[in-house]
This record gives C-alpha cells, structure tokens and sequence, in this order.
C-alpha cells in the first residue's frame, strides 16, 4: 500500500487526507498545532478547519514531521506558499529520499518570484522530475462532502504522476495527469487574484455580466503570463486554468472570492480577512508578487494591477473598477 504524509492541516489538506485515505491510501497528517492533530486522531475530525466532515478511521495525525514522513513514498505540502520554504526548510532532511513531493501551494513567492515547484526544488535540493503539483476546480468543502469533481496533476515524471493519481483516485474525485507544470502553477496562482476582482464587484451590486466579463479577461491575462512563462494555452483552457478560475471566481465557498466581496462593499482589509472562512485570502500577498513577475516579462495584467493596488496602495474600489471599465476600446 502506497504510504502518503501530508504536511499541513487547514481544510483543503484536511479535504485531500480524506480523498486519500477513501481511496485507500496509507495517510498521516502533520498538523501544528497539538489539539488539532489530537483531535483528528481522536474524534476522526477536524472541526478547526473543516467542521462537520469525519474523516476515515484510518487516518492519523502528528505534531511530529518525522512520524509524518517516515516511509513515505508521496509527501504532500499542503502548507501556504508564503511559508512554504520555511516549513521545508524544517522538514527536508527527514524527507524520504525518493519521495514523489506534490504541491497544494497556489501562490509565487514574495520576494523571488518563484513558482511553487521552484521553492521546492530550491529548498529540498529535489530532482525536478521528482516534483509534482495538484491544481484544478478543488474546493475543500464540496470535496469533503464527495461532491463529484475533477483535478490535474502536473509532473514531468509521467510515472510519478500515475503514482499519484492511483493514490488519490475515487468514485466522486477524478484526477487527470499532465506534464505542464507551469500552466497548472501559473493558473492556480493568477486565479485567486483574479477572484478577489471578481469578489469585488459583487459586493459593489454588480451582476453576472460583470462577473463573466471580468473571469473571461482574467482567462485572458493569466494565459498571456503563462505562455510567457512557457506554459501551454491547452494547460489553461482545461481544469487547472478556467476550471479552477470559475470555481474560485463565482463560488460563495471561495475565500479570496469572500474577501474581496467585503472589500467591495466598502469593508476594511481586516474585516474581509475575517470574511475568508477564517483562513488566508493568498491572493492578498499573491497580487503583488504576479504582478512583479508579470512586469518582469512585459505581461500587462490590469486586474491583477487594481488588485495590488486596492489591497497594498489603498486604492478605493470605484476608482480601480473605473479605471478598468474606462480602459481604451480595442480589437478583443
């Protein structure tokens, strides 16, 4: 039986843990804080981050990475992007060897503009080929309920992949493989701004036509970052590009979706954090480091531009959506 250790237990780890487990892989989790890895080994739940779900029997969970990890053959981050290096930092040595290291990360890296399998890969001293990533429509909450949904996992490393699909593979949870990293990273990371946009305007009373309009340009910017970045449009068009982008876009589930609809209704940077399920809103910190790496390539990104500015520059909502509404007529 194929033994997986996930590392992080807020609520889409706590969702995939249970994707695996059902699937009937081995499962452990690593959790950071004591009272939450007790009381998923003790009362098969996690009600911190995903009440009202159980969890299979089977699966375990520690404040330990050692026990977490030990025999591992799939090690699953399922940490924020912005902590991720520090978490792995913690963590690398103890990594089996020949572990297959998948990321539930979405984000660039503030400061280097790195991907998420770049932090990885930098951080662990890992094989690229050993590097997978899982994005796609996944939210945590359908999922844990076995709402049928579909995911793509990206590795270079066709075997890996299969490897992992064959873990996580279950009536209602469908993974496809893949080998463009990039078009799943640069998706998974672009949406969530892209959501806070999208929360935006509804919470300023606007309708579906805005909303439609405003995912369709999203589409639009994060496949001209991802093409740059040396994805493929195909990669973009599927489940982890305008799959995920329209789950976390138009879904009330969706924190960055919440967070920006406070914003929209005039709510304060504190009060809309409140708003995202009580969980972090990564397209907050993501905004600012796509919109430096789309700068760096001559990418143009306005939606990601009023983002920034909005949530770092205090930009006042009707002025970024008037900026953009106001932008010149063009050929589509």
């Amino acid at each position: 039986m194929t033994k997986v250790a996930v590392l992080g237990a807020g609520s889409w780890g706590t969702a995939f843990t249970k994707v695996l487990a059902e699937a009937g892989t081995d499962v452990t989790m690593w959790a950071r804080r004591g009272e939450v890895a007790d009381t998923i080994t003790n009362e098969h739940e996690n009600p911190f981050y995903l009440r009202g779900f159980g969890l299979p029997a089977t699966v375990t969970a520690t404040t330990d990475p050692l026990v977490a990890l030990a025999d591992s053959s799939i090690v699953v981050l399922a940490v924020p992007s912005q902590t991720l290096r520090q978490n792995l930092a913690e963590w690398k040595d103890s990594i089996p060897k020949d572990a297959t290291l998948l990321s539930l990360a979405k984000g660039v890296e503030s400061g280097t503009l790195l991907r998420m399998s770049q932090v990885i890969a930098a951080v662990s001293g890992a094989e690229p080929e050993r590097i997978a990533v899982l994005s796609g429509p996944n939210l945590a909450r359908e999922i844990a309920a076995r709402q049928p949904a579909a995911t793509v996992i990206a590795c270079s490393d066709s075997a890996r992949a299969i490897a992992v699909q064959k873990a996580c593979a279950t009536k209602y949870f469908r993974p496809y493989t893949n080998s463009d990293v990039i078009g799943c990273e640069v998706g998974g990371a672009c949406k969530n701004v892209i959501a806070i946009a999208c929360g935006i305007a509804s919470g300023m009373g606007m309708g579906d036509n805005t909303i439609a309009s405003m995912i369709t340009r999203g589409l639009a910017e994060i496949t001209r970052l991802g093409v740059a970045l040396g994805a493929k449009p195909a990669t973009l068009a599927g489940l982890a590009g305008v799959g995920d982008l329209v789950a976390t876009c138009m879904s009330p589930l969706s924190r960055n979706r919440s967070f920006g609809h406070v914003l929209g209704e005039g709510g304060s940077m504190e009060r809309a954090q409140k708003a995202a399920h009580g969980q972090v809103a990564e397209g907050v910190k993501s905004c600012t480091s796509v919109r430096a790496l789309s700068e760096s390539y001559d990418v143009e990104m306005p939606l990601t531009e009023a983002v920034h500015r909005i949530c770092h520059e205090g930009m006042e909502v009707e002025e970024a959506i008037g900026m953009l509404l106001g932008r010149r007529i063009k050929p589509e």
